[in-house]
Order: C-alpha cells, then structure tokens, then sequence
C-alpha cells in the first residue's frame, strides 16, 4: 500500500521531535505564515499538501560501521595512573597555562580556561575558545552552548563527569572573534599534551575552528563533518597510534541554526558506535 504523504510528514516530524527530546529541547516558536489561505471549515484541508522541507532537523542515514571497527573499553587504571594522570593536568594548568603570556590575549583575558572533566576519559571535546561566561568563571563550556552541549552528551547516555572538555585557546579571543593562527601557534602545544595526558579513544571536535586547527585543514565544517579522521598527538608523524576524531558543529552555531541539530545528532551517533555505547531506544 502506497504511504500518504501526511504520513510520511508525520514520520518526519516524529523524527525531529526525537532529536529536539534527546538534545534537551522542551519548546518550540509557533509562526503563522500569512501566505497560507485560512482553512475553510473545521475539516477542510488544502487540496495539496504543503512542499517538505529539506532534512529539517532529519539526521541522514549514518553510514554502517564495521563491527571490527568498535573500540572496546579501555582497561581500568590503576589508582597509581589515575593520580599521575591528575597530577600531569594540574601541574600542566597550574605551571604553564594560568601564567602563560605567550600571546597578548594575556592582556585581555580574565581567566585562562584550561578544561574540565575526567582524566581518564573515552571522549574529550574540543572546542574553539573560551567565551564571555567561560572567561569569568575560568571553566569550559558554561554559558548557553555549554547547556546545550551537556544535553548532547546526556543524549548519548553520558555525563560531563564521565567526557573532558576543553578549547584550542585556553584564552577569549576578544569579542568572540575567531583564534588567530599566532594564538593558535602559542596554545597548540597546552592542548597536544593535554590530549597526550588523557589518550582518550575519540576527540569530538565541536565548530569549524577547532576541526580545522586539529586536521590542519582549511576544508568547511559541512565537508569535514560526519566521516572519520585522524589525529596524531604530537603532530603527522606523531609515533602513537592516530585517535579518531570526529568534526560536528559547535553548541553555538546550532542555537543560531536549529534545523542542523539533526545532523550533529547523526555525527554523535556514529561517536556512540564507536564507543560501543548504547543507542538510545526510537519512540
């Protein structure tokens, strides 16, 4: 039997509304589009139905990954491990990060902001660089993107506590503006060693900024995002084996563009299959 084009909407829109549920999204504007004729009569429906939007906030079909391709948990640390862990971390913020003055974001900053969460992490985040509410309270991630962030990684059945988050800059860039290649040069090594430290199983980087920086790339976020790559600690030719990294869009970028957090979702997806991590179940 043929489906209905209002079921096909329907489906559509149930989809969408899953992933406005799983990215924390409670509410949604209403706007009535003057262009549309009034309904004539309780029953009445327009002869057609109205054109689909393209992919509006429908994650694609992700691509199918080889079950070989999982990565299994890693062993439990040793409590010895975990505290040299921490201790690398402190003495990396403490010793070099908080009184850095290689570049003059040094001027201007209130706080540098180092990262937060658990050293011993299977994801770490990356974003671009601290904002405004980051830079009072000299921690990643706190302001409205940062809610929003915490609510993907609540969607894929973790907790900030369980992921480490941080920036390329660990210093905001002057009105939000992009980081400079200058500053990037001067925090690249801060965040290398950071990732060295944690070995985490999968970087997710969040913006254009940041996926750039860690590929070395100047291809778009749109290209670089939803396929795998390769990041190498230490540079190309680092000697450790590459961790996966996967580009999605920034926390920001996706309050000011709702239709893409389907596709951001998709890419998290993928984060989760990796990982071996339970997909949450479809409504």
């Amino acid at each position: 039997m043929a489906v209905r084009p209002d079921d096909e909407l329907r489906g559509a829109l149930a989809r969408s509304l899953e992933i406005d549920l799983l990215l924390g999204v409670r509410t949604a504007p209403l706007s009535f589009n003057p262009r549309l004729p009034a309904p004539v009569g309780r029953r009445s429906r327009p002869a057609a139905p109205p054109a689909a939007r393209s992919a509006s906030g429908v994650p694609p079909a992700a691509a199918p990954i080889d079950v070989g391709s999982i990565l299994a948990p890693p062993t439990p640390l040793a409590p010895e491990e975990l505290a040299a862990r921490k201790e690398a971390l402190r003495a990396l913020d403490e010793g070099q990060v908080k009184g850095c003055t290689k570049c003059k974001l040094c001027q201007t900053r209130t706080k540098t902001v180092f990262g937060q969460g658990n050293p011993r992490a299977r994801i770490v985040f990356v974003g671009e660089a601290p904002g405004h509410d980051e830079d009072i309270q000299g921690l990643a991630f706190v302001g409205r993107a940062g809610q929003l962030l915490t609510k993907m990684i609540e969607a894929m059945g973790l907790t900030r506590d369980e992921v480490f988050i941080c920036n390329i800059l660990k210093c905001r860039p002057p009105n939000n503006r992009d980081p400079a290649p200058d500053e990037i040069s001067a925090c690249w090594p801060y965040l290398d060693e950071q990732l060295r430290i944690i070995h985490p199983q999968v970087i997710v980087a969040l913006g254009r900024p940041a996926a750039q920086t860690l590929l070395r790339t100047t291809e778009s976020i749109g290209r670089l995002r939803g396929q795998w790559h390769d990041y190498h600690i230490g540079g190309p030719a680092g000697a450790d084996a590459p961790i996966p990294l996967m580009p999605t869009y920034h926390p920001a970028y996706l309050l000011r563009n709702p239709p893409d957090k389907g596709k951001a979702w998709s890419d998290l997806k993928q984060v989760m299959q990796k990982l071996g991590l339970k997909m949450p179940a479809s409504k």
